[in-house]
């Protein structure tokens, strides 16, 4: 599986938002978890993959004051940044494959909306699970999203990962406890639906 840097960075710079499966333009469902969450305006919010998600918009609209977005693809960031234009220099901003990310700090919110489904190796899963735990504060949430069962198989040329929400709540049950879990089909661009598996969690103490 070439899930590398170059693949992401080529993605990125010969395709517009417009043309790629997983632009959103509004992320109600991401944004619906945060609001439930109840965090505070200092909260530490992650967002893992955030690439060009418009995800990033919504926290600085709503005065979020200590976000962090990462993306193994350079490319993808400099587009968000340059979307945000001054606004950018109140994000962190960290290029880094997941799976070789060291953590700067610890979150309050660790935002997934595109990358854990990508992992298909039982290595890179549980690399990320303990990355995930060992970076969200005890009490903290995750919002992550993966393809469901009833969704794709591949994803700009990769394969991936379906899961169930037990599957899901499985894989993660060593740090998070299961919220809610809501199912949803996505529209893409090309007029065509996939179906996404929506689950928070919170932080075991």
């Amino acid at each position: 599986m070439d899930n590398s840097k170059q693949h992401w960075d080529k993605i990125y710079t010969t395709k517009s938002s417009d043309q790629v499966s997983w632009t959103q333009e509004i992320p109600s469902t991401s944004i619906g978890f945060v609001q439930g969450f109840n965090i505070s305006k200092d909260a530490a919010i992650i967002d893992v993959g955030g690439g060009e998600s418009r995800f990033v918009d919504y926290l600085l609209e709503e005065c979020f004051k200590n976000i962090t977005v990462l993306d193994i693809s350079h490319a993808a960031l400099r587009k968000t940044q340059a979307r945000l234009g001054e606004r950018a220099s109140l994000v962190k901003w960290i290029v880094s494959d997941v799976r070789k990310f060291v953590s700067p700090q610890r979150f309050d919110v660790w935002h997934d909306r595109a990358t854990f489904h990508f992992l298909t190796t039982k290595e890179d899963i549980e690399k990320y699970v303990e990355l995930a735990g060992r970076s969200v504060n005890p009490g903290g949430f995750m919002a992550i999203a993966t393809f469901s069962e009833k969704g794709p198989t591949q994803c700009s040329g990769l394969s991936i990962k379906q899961y169930s929400e037990r599957e899901l709540e499985q894989a993660l049950t060593y740090y998070f406890r299961k919220i809610r879990c809501i199912a949803e089909d996505h529209l893409i661009p090309f007029q065509t639906t996939q179906n996404f598996l929506f689950c928070s969690f919170r932080r075991a103490a």
